[in-house]
């Protein structure tokens, strides 16, 4: 049997930017895809702490080191500048593997920029 589990998270990160006449999507910063493992157009969940949204949508890469963190499309209607984010990835993990699994954590400070990453 397999499980869904939680792949990574990013953590504390503030939507820096909208782009309404888009298909839909989020930008996320490549550094910080990198450091959370998360591929162009996978698939993830966006949780938005300040209003309580919860959406799915595709990745697309932004510029390295930027701290890029836009919402496009639809999207764009389920948060604001300076809105702050959980960006979670999953995967799916044989259930012995799952017993003991933990997810990659990718702790945000200002400006989007990694502070902590677990």
């Amino acid at each position: 049997m397999f499980r869904m589990m939680a792949k990574s998270k990013i953590q504390l990160a503030r939507i820096t930017g909208k782009n309404l006449n888009y298909l839909g999507s989020i930008t996320i910063d490549r550094k910080l895809m990198d450091l959370a493992d998360i591929f162009p157009y996978e698939i993830v969940l966006v949780v938005n702490k300040t209003t309580g949204a919860r959406f799915e949508t595709y990745v697309l890469e932004g510029k390295k080191g930027t701290g890029a963190i836009e919402l496009n499309g639809g999207a764009a209607r389920l948060g604001e500048l300076g809105d702050e984010l959980i960006i979670i990835s999953y995967e799916f993990v044989e259930e012995k593997k799952a017993k003991k699994y933990e997810p990659k954590l990718v702790f945000l400070g200002k400006k989007n920029q990694p502070e902590k990453v677990i």
